[in-house]
């Protein structure tokens, strides 16, 4: 799935603890998307805030994070224990292989498994291993990023297990890893979207999901 970021939240190259740079995007993009948009349910009550969008290879909206709580920054898993709390909700829309609108190649299908590979990706941006330079960084990168990839593919391996949370109201079911890092999960709605979530200091167990019904409340 090659998808281009519009509205920031890239990984840091910042050290020890600085803020993910463009944590907070914008609304226009996100309000391209023909596709509901998901946060966190009613029962979390706390900051919530816009981070990116990514767009198919015709420049169409395809999924887009909305994160919670704290906003990350850039933490080696040494410091994982501080208070930082978060959880990001990617929403990435449920489509089948199909023409570009240019009518000049095919864009690849999505599935759960994409939407567990952006979450994945998402903590990995998040994250600095301890006892590492900025050089080093980049490719090690590289790696946990093709790991998650691998993950991500696999969704019934043993590095997955289930998990049952609400999804506007209704339990569905998602799969779902912890590392060192933070936890990731993904999963799919009625509404024509999988989700993906990802999230450090705050358990995924008691986390609900419902479609958000005025994205501009976010800005």
């Amino acid at each position: 799935m090659e998808t281009t970021s519009r509205a920031g939240a890239q990984a840091s190259d910042a050290e020890g603890g600085q803020p993910v740079p463009s944590a907070r995007g914008t609304v226009d993009g996100y309000l391209l998307a023909p596709f509901p948009w998901y946060g966190l349910d009613e029962a979390f009550t706390g900051p919530r805030w816009l981070m990116q969008v990514g767009t198919a290879a015709d420049g169409a909206v395809e999924h887009g994070s909305i994160g919670h709580g704290d906003e990350p920054t850039v933490r080696s898993e040494s410091t994982t224990d501080d208070k930082e709390r978060f959880a990001v909700v990617v929403t990435i829309a449920a489509n089948p292989v199909r023409r570009s609108a240019d009518g000049t190649g095919l864009l690849e299908a999505t599935s759960v498994s994409s939407a567990a590979w952006l979450a994945g990706v998402g903590l990995l941006n998040c994250t600095w291993p301890g006892q590492m330079d900025h050089t080093l960084r980049d490719d090690w990168l590289d790696q946990q990023t093709e790991t998650a990839w691998v993950l991500a593919d696999d969704l019934t391996g043993p590095d997955w297990s289930r998990l049952s949370l609400p999804v506007d109201g209704t339990p569905a079911s998602f799969h779902y890893r912890e590392s060192e890092f933070g936890w990731v999960l993904a999963g799919s709605t009625p509404q024509g979207v999988h989700l993906g979530a990802y999230g450090r200091g705050m358990s995924a167990y008691g986390l609900g999901f419902s479609v958000v019904k005025d994205i501009t409340a976010y800005v």
